[in-house]
């Protein structure tokens, strides 16, 4: 059931944690900006300035930042959780997708036009490394085995690159459904996900030494998901969709309106 709301993020993407600050941030992509609010409350604590859409957002534990990554304005937004100010801006040189935080002061992310992980020090903000990710193309969802030191990045072109994150080397493609976003990785069974918005969740594990993949249907839409580690679920959102508008110079890839009230959260256990 719903337990509540945070208002005013208009264009939301992402959500990140600290829960030793007891605050969330959200990026609210058509306002260029990432609201603070209060975990408890879910009371809105203010915002800060990004760079142009701002959509995934990670929270990195050592340094006590969180990073916003802007796919228009091409960079990274460094911002100090607990004061809630912007404190600097990392180009990136492409469009930056999703990313994960090693817990250890590293960060990985996709970047998407340029189908490479980029690897930022969040101490110093500086992107320390580029590691291509042929022949995946064009990643978004992004996962970390921080134990096993495996990077899962799903790719327009339907695989899976499974990348060593010490090395950045490509160790195995993995084939997964069609338009892929969101990806997980699960420490208790092993297993990575990809939410496709064919209708469809691609589980990928490695057995025998390969990286084999099971196919979950879903609903058309599902591309965004959630794990919950503890229970080894997986939530993912869609809705239905009426008819898409006309293209524009604008919006050459209009996207369908949503159906009022046609939300819904799909639930797969193991």
């Amino acid at each position: 059931k719903p337990v509540g709301a945070i208002e005013g993020v208009d264009g939301a993407h992402g959500a990140a944690f600290a829960p030793q600050l007891g605050r969330g941030f959200a990026t609210a992509g058509k306002a260029d900006q990432v609201v603070i609010f209060d975990l408890k409350t879910l009371k809105r604590l203010g915002s800060v300035k990004t760079g142009g859409n701002p959509d995934a957002v990670v929270y990195e534990p050592t340094t006590r930042r969180v990073f916003s990554f802007n796919g228009k304005g091409r960079d990274i937004t460094a911002i100090d959780a607990a004061g809630g100010t912007a404190v600097g801006a990392i180009p990136v040189g492409g469009r930056p997708e999703f990313a994960v935080a090693d817990g250890k002061g590293k960060i990985f992310a996709n970047v998407e036009d340029t189908s490479e992980i980029i690897v930022v020090d969040a101490a110093s903000m500086k992107i320390t490394a580029r590691w291509p990710l042929a022949p995946c193309e064009e990643p978004s969802g992004l996962a970390l085995d921080a134990t096993g030191q495996r990077l899962f990045a799903v790719c327009s072109n339907k695989l899976m690159a499974v990348v060593d994150a010490t090395s950045g080397k490509v160790i195995a493609t993995v084939a997964i459904g069609d338009r892929a976003d969101g990806a997980a990785y699960d420490p208790n069974s092993g297993a990575a996900f990809s939410s496709n918005g064919e209708g469809s969740l691609s589980v990928v594990r490695l057995a025998g030494g390969k990286y084999e993949t099971e196919t979950v249907s879903t609903r058309k839409g599902a591309r965004t998901l959630a794990l919950d580690e503890k229970t080894g679920r997986v939530f993912l959102a869609t809705a239905e969709f009426g008819p898409a508008p006309s293209p524009t110079k604008e919006q050459p890839k209009p996207r369908p309106a949503i159906i009022p009230g046609s939300f819904a959260l799909i639930v797969v256990g193991r």
